[in-house]
């Protein structure tokens, strides 16, 4: 027969247990603890859990970059190390004690244990970012562009701290050519890399050159990156630049629809470019480009439908690029029960002024011809603002704007001098 248990020892043992199962959940709540701190306040992390190697990267990372006082980089390379111990195959470890050898003055160890970590996750942010630099100071601009693509592609939001390298990158051909692979390949940062050249005047010039190569390859640019560097040939008032610009990366089928006055014909293709038609938000009208019906082959129509309520500002716009000389601008168009309170009419101006305007006429009519005539001085501004505007200068609802308009054509001939 088998002895029975006495009930001291049935006790002793419920205790025991109880003891046990109350460490581990103290452990397991320390550990949960330590981790809630460990990016706030990482040296509490670090007493609840001593092993949690994040709290730990946190305070060293803090100790780094604490400006008030000189780190003890003997000290936090020992911790470091000792973390490696348990944490081999922590990439973070890996750069952590190459960046405080970086700052020792070992640069050729740092750059040993920064490869080290990236053997070990190829994502490891700072290892690439100091291997970005590296490579760029070295000459290998190939190798510095293929890191920043890696770092871009899974840290989007490092990219203001590469964007002031950008320019010294592209400056070198072999750098240049490695971005523009990049930017073909259809690379997620494409955009951002033309928002930050085209906020950077000496980043204008390689936008430029970007887009004129990009327009040659499979990877033609997009309307927005245009838009972008256009935008910001403006902003510098280098309008010459910009028009040349819009110019060159024009399609076969836009350039068609060249002339003083691009897409004259309304063709339903508008891209929004500030040398190319651009609808503007307004409550009281819809803008559609479509092709006419009855029109003759070819020819399309902006229609503009008015909703019965006030209509304040501007329509359509589309700046244009006339030299010296004397011109006439002629608007084919058809209306229906068209109400005007105000007047209606095309306005093409300077900075300083208006050149030329005439008035859209109210009532039903179909196909009528109005046109104007204006000279562009030599001394004339050499970009020039063409504007479908109303009068208004208020939104009264004593002025409502009803009816159809519909654009077929308008253009803008030289005449001979």
């Amino acid at each position: 027969m088998m002895a029975q248990t006495s009930p001291l020892m049935q006790h002793l043992r419920r205790s025991s247990v109880w003891f046990v199962a109350s460490v581990l959940v103290l452990a397991a709540s320390s550990i949960g603890l330590s981790r809630f701190l460990e990016t706030e306040t990482p040296a509490v992390s670090l007493v609840l859990d001593p092993l949690n190697v994040d709290a730990l990267i946190s305070e060293i990372t803090d100790d780094l970059n604490n400006t008030s006082k000189s780190p003890d980089y003997e000290a936090l390379l020992a911790r470091a190390r000792d973390a490696l111990r348990f944490n081999l195959v922590d990439a973070r470890l890996y750069s952590l004690i190459g960046e405080i050898k970086y700052r020792q003055g070992a640069k050729e160890d740092a750059y040993e244990l920064f490869n080290q970590a990236r053997k070990l996750s190829k994502t490891e942010i700072h290892a690439l970012q100091r291997s970005i630099g590296h490579s760029t100071e070295t000459g290998d601009l190939s190798k510095a562009v293929g890191e920043i693509d890696i770092l871009l592609r899974r840290w989007p939001d490092q990219f203001p701290a590469i964007a002031e390298g950008l320019t010294a990158v592209l400056s070198n051909p072999d750098g240049y050519q490695a971005m523009l692979a990049a930017i073909t390949a259809e690379t997620p940062w494409r955009s951002s890399l033309f928002v930050a050249l085209a906020n950077d005047p000496t980043g204008l010039e390689y936008a430029n050159q970007l887009l004129l190569d990009l327009h040659k390859s499979s990877a033609p640019p997009k309307l927005g990156e245009l838009s972008i560097v256009i935008n910001g040939y403006f902003r510098q008032s280098e309008y010459q630049q910009a028009y040349r610009l819009f110019l060159f990366t024009l399609s076969d089928d836009e350039r068609k629809l060249g002339g003083y006055i691009f897409n004259s014909t309304f063709e339903p293709i508008s891209g929004g470019r500030l040398f190319d038609w651009q609808v503007r938000d307004q409550s009281g009208l819809e803008v559609t480009f479509e092709r006419s019906q009855g029109a003759v082959e070819g020819e399309g129509g902006a229609t503009i439908r008015f909703l019965n309520t006030p209509v304040k500002n501007s329509a359509l716009q589309q700046y244009i690029e006339l030299p010296p000389g004397s011109y006439k601008i002629s608007l084919s168009a058809s209306a229906r029960n068209l109400k005007l309170p105000k007047e209606l009419f095309w306005s093409l101006r300077c900075p300083d002024g208006e050149i030329a305007r005439f008035n859209i006429p109210e009532g039903t009519f179909n196909r009528q011809t109005m046109s104007r005539y204006f000279t562009i001085g030599p001394d004339t501004c050499r970009m020039q603002l063409l504007r479908l505007e109303t009068a208004a200068i208020a939104e009264s609802w004593r002025f409502r704007y009803v009816g159809t308009l519909v654009m077929h054509k308008l253009s803008i001939e030289r005449l001979p001098s």
